[in-house]
This record gives C-alpha cells, sequence and structure tokens, in this order.
C-alpha cells in the first residue's frame, strides 16, 4: 500500500498500533478487515489534512464520534473540514468514528479507546443515557475535553454543547404547522430517529406542548425508532399509520424523509404540510419538488467551528469569550436555500 506517512503517524490517526499499520501497509500476517479499513480510510484523513494544513501551529488531534444517518455524517464532516483551514494558530487533524447505529457499548469503548490513548478533544453525537454520560466523565478524568455536537448529553463532563436550541426547533415546527393548517382538523404524523437522541426529543417536548396550549383540536400519532434509516423508517410509519386517517401534517425530526413519503403514499395519505430538518441531498430535491413543504436549518460550519474553538479556549489557545455563538434556527423554503449549500448538491 503506497504512502508517505510514517508508520507511527498512521497508528495515531487510527487508533491501533503500529505492528498493525504495519501488517496492513505492508500485507503481512492476518488483519481484521474491520481494522484494516480503519488504517486505509486514516491514510486517507492524513492525506486530506496534508491539503488542508498548508500554514504552521499547533496541532491538536480531536476525534469525531458520530451515530447519525451517512447523509448527515457527511454533513458534519464536510462542515468540520471547511472550518479547519480558518481555526489559526491551530492545525486540527481529525480521526473520525462514524456510524449509521452504534449500540451504547460501541460507544463506551470507543470513548475509552480515546482515553486509553490520548486525544486533545472529542466531537461527540451520541445518546444521552448514564454509561455514554459515564465514559464522558472518564475522558474528563483523563483532561480531554468533550464537545456534545447537535444533541446534547448535559449530566456529564462534557465542556460545552454546539448545536441549534431543540426546543425553539420544536416550537418553530409547531407555529409553522399552524400557520398551514389553521383550523383543520386532524392528525400529526411525528418521528424521531431515538428518543434517546435528547435534541429530538427535546424537539417533541416542546412540539407537543405548544400544540397542547394552542391548537387541542389536534391529536399526534408517533412513528420514531427508525433511526432516520429508509427501510425501518418506513415500516414503523406503514405500521403506525395501518388503521389512521386524516393525517394532515408531518413533523419530521430525525430523517428518513423519502420513507416517510413513500410509506404516506402507499397507504394513500396526502399532508397538507410537512416540516424536516436539515438540508442534505434528499431533503434539498424534496423541497424543491414541493414534497416538503419547510425544512429547519441550523449552519452545521458555524457549530464546528464553536466545537473546535471550546476545545482550543481548553488548550488556552483562544480566550472563552471569544467562543462563537451557536446557530439559530433558520426556516427554509424553496425560495431561500443558501447558495453555499445547493452548490455542494448540484448535479
Amino acid at each position: 500500500m503506497a504512502h508517505r506517512f510514517l508508520i507511527k503517524e498512521i497508528a495515531l490517526q487510527a487508533g491501533v498500533g503500529v505492528a498493525t499499520v504495519d501488517r496492513v501497509v505492508n500485507n503481512r500476517g492476518t488483519v481484521r478487515e474491520q481494522t484494516r479499513r480503519r488504517v486505509e480510510q486514516a491514510i486517507k484523513e492524513l492525506e486530506r489534512q496534508e491539503q488542508l494544513s498548508s500554514v504552521v501551529g499547533r496541532k491538536l488531534n480531536v476525534d469525531v464520534v458520530v451515530e447519525a444517518p451517512n447523509r448527515f455524517a457527511d454533513e458534519i464532516k464536510d462542515a468540520l473540514e471547511a472550518e479547519i483551514p480558518g481555526l489559526q494558530p491551530a492545525i486540527f487533524r481529525p480521526r473520525y468514528l462514524m456510524q449509521e447505529t452504534m449500540r451504547t457499548e460501541e460507544v463506551v469503548a470507543a470513548l475509552r479507546a480515546i482515553a486509553n490513548r490520548g486525544s486533545h478533544g472529542v466531537f461527540l453525537k451520541a445518546r444521552d443515557v448514564p454509561e455514554i454520560a459515564d465514559a464522558i466523565g472518564e475522558l474528563k478524568r483523563a483532561d480531554i475535553p468533550v464537545v456534545t455536537t447537535f444533541t446534547d448529553i448535559p449530566l456529564s463532563g462534557r465542556i460545552a454543547y454546539t448545536g441549534l436550541d431543540n426546543r425553539v426547533a420544536g416550537a418553530t415546527a409547531a407555529y409553522l404547522l399552524m400557520q398551514w393548517l389553521r383550523d383543520q382538523p386532524g392528525k400529526i404524523l411525528i418521528t424521531m430517529s431515538d428518543e434517546r437522541f435528547r435534541g429530538e426529543e427535546e424537539r417533541e417536548i416542546s412540539f407537543r406542548r405548544a400544540l397542547r396550549t394552542r391548537h387541542p383540536h389536534l391529536s399526534v400519532i408517533d412513528a420514531s425508532g427508525g433511526h432516520g434509516l429508509d427501510a425501518p423508517t418506513e415500516k414503523l410509519v406503514t405500521q403506525a399509520l395501518a388503521s389512521e386517517k386524516d393525517v394532515v401534517a408531518v413533523y419530521s425530526m430525525g430523517g428518513g424523509n423519502r420513507a416517510i413519503l413513500s410509506a404516506l403514499d402507499g397507504i394513500g395519505q396526502k399532508p397538507l404540510c410537512y416540516i424536516g430538518h436539515d438540508l442534505d441531498r434528499d431533503n434539498i430535491g424534496l423541497l424543491r419538488d414541493g414534497k416538503i413543504h419547510a425544512i429547519l436549518y441550523h449552519d452545521l460550519r458555524q457549530d464546528m467551528r464553536a466545537a473546535c474553538q471550546h476545545v482550543m479556549a481548553f488548550h488556552k489557545m483562544l480566550p472563552a469569550s471569544t467562543v462563537s455563538h451557536c446557530s439559530s434556527v433558520v426556516v427554509i423554503t424553496p425560495e431561500n436555500v443558501p447558495e453555499y449549500v445547493a452548490a455542494r448538491f448540484r448535479a
């Protein structure tokens, strides 16, 4: 395997031993396929970092641990790498562990491995459960700062949260739906990827509260738990709506919108209003096709910049007062998709 990096440099990036890297790059001995892929990914990450880091500064190795559908994980990675060149005097070198689903024990094992090998910081998107909170505490005791991103784990040792205010997002979704529905009776379908993601839970609580207070004539059907993945999401929606009629609106908090729309179409339901989250390729297409009426968006680049700045402040490279604020909720329609987002998905 051709490369121009030191074995120990690849090992540090991959989070494995130098002997393992030597076996992979020189095709010696037996290595698990998952480990081989991790080493190959580490080399690609080093190549990207080399292209991004033409400036001189202090190198900060950070671990990005994310449970999310690939479409959103890719958005996080792109946002972080777009910000890295402007984060002087630091040169961030991210190491990624991104999976569509991760068991609690997998997340805990990953965080403990980071604590053992060392890191300048961790950007974490994971469920709010006690075991993961405890693992964050272990990182804190190892003097490794953790920034939770896009969904918080507040009762842990994390140093900061970056991402939108999910309570505001839920209330905004309820407000928007009412502009379409007015006094229209019926049922609202809601979906979360997993209620143990605190961010989505906060959206749901705020959304339901707004409906109870202002629009008690509407009821909610919950089809959550599909992890934002198409097949399980479509199955859950189909099951939830099997004996239901009069679905007048959808609030999709956790993605999988093509699957949700497919399930609705399969049972002949055509909601008057559909609100989603995040501007990935699927959602931009659905928005422009009129399948989704509005997207609640937040600037991922701003959030990842803030995450990096929190780590820099922890290491005394920035005063804490200069850390960027988290992004605000922005309502996106087909007419105001940000150009820098749209340009990335043009065929």
